[in-house]
């Protein structure tokens, strides 16, 4: 596969993202996961999945360098793909734990916050940067970053674009537990959870997720259709060279 890498420790299937240092995404490599979710699925020695990446940062979203400091009309394609993909993440029936280093920027928030439970390192820094790049949240974050920490932090983490690192995350419920070494808790984790019953452990994760993979893809529409029209402002294209250019954005409400 590609650019993830797929084993096995016991009952749990390990993903590695391998696009370090920032282990940015793109349609292909969501599709690569959600392949192997489908194939721990239908295994039934497999009772849980890591999710994890190598390298500095757990996944720092899109990789805007190419853009130019703007999107063109073929973005809202990309994306459409993309989010297609993204949508089938959710309905992987084998619990997931994501083991997260470094950063976790953007739609690279919205691929952690997709799993079960999140394992950081203290040091991890958990950013919904999408209004300081000038663009709405996509990714489902609409909907999975209320579920986890309600809905106003949710949206004091949205609205001031303010990362949030480790010890605080753990305080509002955005990641489950802490360790220097978060591959090794998420798999410690996800082993607790595969010493269960795995008829019984999917059986209650279906009830407790509900309607949730329902609720991503109605949201994703809204989202990408919000995404699209900010794309083309002038506060985007600047967003966009800020972050690039390592500075403050100097936004102009166009």
């Amino acid at each position: 596969m590609g650019d993830l890498q797929v084993s096995k420790d016991g009952y749990v299937a390990v993903f590695k993202v391998s696009r370090p240092p920032h282990n940015y995404f793109d349609q292909e490599i969501i599709g690569e996961i959600v392949n192997a979710g489908a194939e721990a699925d239908a295994d039934p020695d497999t009772r849980a999945i890591v999710l994890c990446s190598e390298g500095k940062n757990f996944c720092a979203g899109a990789n805007f360098g190419d853009s130019g400091g703007g999107f063109g009309p073929e973005r809202t394609e990309t994306s459409r793909r993309l989010y297609t993909h993204a949508a089938e993440l959710f309905r992987i029936a084998t619990p997931i734990v994501a083991a997260v280093q470094g950063a976790a920027v953007g739609g690279g928030l919205g691929l952690a916050v997709m799993a079960d439970f999140r394992v950081a390192a203290p040091s991890a820094r958990l950013h919904a940067n999408f209004a300081r790049l000038g663009f709405h949240q996509g990714f489902g974050l609409s909907v999975t970053l209320p579920r986890l920490v309600g809905e106003q932090k949710a949206a004091e983490m949205l609205l001031t674009a303010r990362a949030v690192k480790g010890e605080e995350a753990l305080r509002i419920g955005l990641v489950d537990r802490l360790n220097d070494d978060p591959y090794a808790g998420a798999l410690e984790l996800a082993t607790e959870i595969a010493g269960n019953a795995p008829i019984a452990v999917r059986s209650i994760r279906e009830t407790l997720r509900g309607s949730l993979a329902d609720e991503v893809k109605a949201v994703l529409d809204r989202e990408l259709a919000e995404q699209t029209a900010h794309w083309a402002t002038q506060d985007c294209a600047e967003g966009i060279r800020a972050n690039l250019e390592r500075r403050d954005p100097h936004f102009t409400a166009q």
